[in-house]
């Protein structure tokens, strides 16, 4: 389990599809996103596979819906990498 903001979300693991589903834009438009640190970066799942953990993404759409700024929202990624980190 994750913990963020003290709410608990069991860990899994999105694939592109479903997180372009969650963060309703287009692919181009969220790996753009992912270049300038304002969505989290991919996990390597393995040689040609990534995906993204689940509460990393809802996190950022919960940030977003909350009306944080580009900076805050650069900061909170940088938070969450570091976890990820810190969990390995």
């Amino acid at each position: 389990m994750a913990q963020y903001n003290n709410i608990t979300t069991p860990l899994t693991y999105l694939r592109i599809s479903e997180v372009i589903k969650l963060c309703g834009l287009p692919k181009s438009s969220f790996y753009e996103k992912v270049k300038l640190g304002l969505m989290p970066p991919p996990i390597s799942l393995g040689e040609r596979s990534v995906a993204w953990v689940n509460f990393e993404i809802e996190a950022v759409n919960r940030a977003l819906l909350a009306g944080a700024s580009s900076q805050e929202i650069k900061v909170l990624i940088v938070k969450l990498v570091e976890q990820r980190q810190q969990a390995a």
